[in-house]
């Protein structure tokens, strides 16, 4: 088994998840804010699910989709990392960039914080070409750390295939980071 990655930025620590963490992550997938753009809010099993998955797969890699603790409060306030996604996209394979945090922590740049830390990890430890990120047209806050982050809109939008064709969020749109784009942004 890999050495699992866990980071440090100035405010916040991505690291394994704990069962402490199940909790409170649950308590934010429930919540219609943080879940807007997604197909539903997730129940305490789904969120339990979805954390325990997160756990194995940083246990199996080294690397993944982190914990995100804020160092001040030591609180547990979201996820931040990388993950290859198991639906087959347009861009497939990939790796992509995502974060999801508590409603509370929002506006504080702490998204772009960990996410920078993620993309280092992604080009320098793991020697990535590209990582890509994605969301739904009308998610204006996450398309905003994308461009923080220096990434760059594709042209051409696509379908999520996980989404029923009539879904309201089917349409997506495409970011990417080159290494070399990111190198010279550093």
């Amino acid at each position: 088994m890999p050495d699992i990655i866990e980071l440090e930025t100035e405010r916040l620590i991505l690291r394994q998840w704990m069962h402490d963490d199940f909790l409170p992550y649950a308590q934010m997938c429930a919540d219609p804010r943080v879940m807007e753009y997604f197909p539903a809010t997730l129940s305490q099993n789904e969120s339990k699910e979805m954390a325990l998955r997160c756990q194995s797969l940083i246990a199996e890699r080294g690397w993944g989709l982190w914990a995100l603790e804020e160092k001040a409060s030591g609180n547990f306030i979201g996820f931040t990392g990388l993950h290859i996604p198991k639906a087959t996209l347009p861009f497939s394979p990939c790796v992509e960039i995502g974060w999801r945090l508590s409603a509370d922590y929002w506006g504080k740049g702490l998204a772009s914080e960990a996410a920078r830390a993620s993309l280092k990890v992604g080009f320098e430890t793991l020697a990535l070409d590209e990582i890509v990120s994605f969301t739904t047209l009308t998610n204006t806050r996450s398309q905003a750390v994308m461009k923080r982050l220096g990434m760059t809109l594709d042209p051409e939008t696509f379908k999520h295939p996980d989404l029923d064709p009539d879904h309201e969020l089917i349409e997506h749109c495409l970011y990417r980071l080159s290494k070399t784009d990111w190198s010279h942004n550093k």
